[in-house]
């Protein structure tokens, strides 16, 4: 069974998922980040394929792709940084990014690449869904790699359906249309869209992702969905680190405290 897919089966609340940015803050940091938020109890791991134009990331997010970047990372470096991952990281892997440079790379190359070093899905925000599954869920199910959808509050109900329909392991929904971002809080329309979806009683759980950036956020969030997504938030804490390990440890233990 596909470890994501595994996760959701064993556990069904308070899921926690860690986005960061492949080679940042320095370009040999991905292994070290990754190591650590496994070590810290993050259930789930998305690492971002950085990108010239992410534009449905804010400020900060966009800032550690372009140090990334100018770092030196690549899809190809990523690929090498990652091989042999799984003697020492049994925790679920993710790859988000942008779809422009998965095809610059080959979709069935990419795909081929990501079973080898045991990434379990991806996240490519701009890749339409009827793309997806004329185009591309072949060689997605061919090696064993989910592709995660988002949903948000502007999402038709007939699309979310759709979306429910030919996804596994779970939906990333996004909890306001803006940018993603650090936040303080989740409002009360935030509220009603998370109830309304919970309503649908969709067949796969969903994680809550865009402004949960501590414990109380995540404790929020949790109540809603199966759990939630943290990226802005820790890339500030990989930005400021000074003993890189230890402080996210303690940035993950501190979300998951009950």
């Amino acid at each position: 069974m596909n470890r994501i897919s595994q996760l959701f089966s064993e556990k069904k609340n308070h899921i926690l998922n860690v986005y960061f940015t492949a080679g940042f803050p320095q370009l040999g940091d991905t292994t070290t980040v990754l190591k650590a938020l496994e070590a810290g109890g993050a259930d789930l791991v998305e690492i971002g394929m950085p990108y010239s134009d992410p534009v449905a990331d804010g400020e900060t997010i966009q800032q550690s792709n372009q140090i990334a970047l100018d770092n030196g990372m690549s899809v190809k470096l990523l690929f090498e940084q990652l091989a042999g991952i799984r003697e020492s990281v049994t925790v679920p892997i993710l790859l988000m990014g942008y779809v422009n440079p998965v095809l610059q790379f080959g979709i069935e190359a990419f795909c081929q690449k990501c079973q080898e070093v045991g990434v379990d899905g991806l996240i490519l925000p701009d890749l339409p869904a009827d793309v997806y599954e004329e185009e591309y869920k072949a060689i997605f199910d061919q090696y064993g790699l989910l592709n995660i959808f988002l949903i948000t509050p502007q999402t038709s109900e007939s699309r979310i359906r759709h979306i429910d329909a030919i996804s596994s392991g779970f939906i990333y929904m996004v909890s306001s249309a803006s940018i993603t971002g650090a936040k303080s809080g989740i409002s009360d329309e935030q509220e009603a869209y998370f109830a309304r979806i919970n309503a649908m009683n969709l067949q796969n759980p969903r994680l809550i992702g865009f402004g949960i950036s501590d414990n109380a956020t995540f404790l929020k969030a949790s109540s809603h969905a199966a759990g939630a997504i943290i990226g802005s938030a820790f890339i500030k804490v990989l930005a400021q680190s000074t003993q890189l390990h230890d402080d996210v440890v303690a940035f993950v233990q501190g979300i998951k405290q009950s």
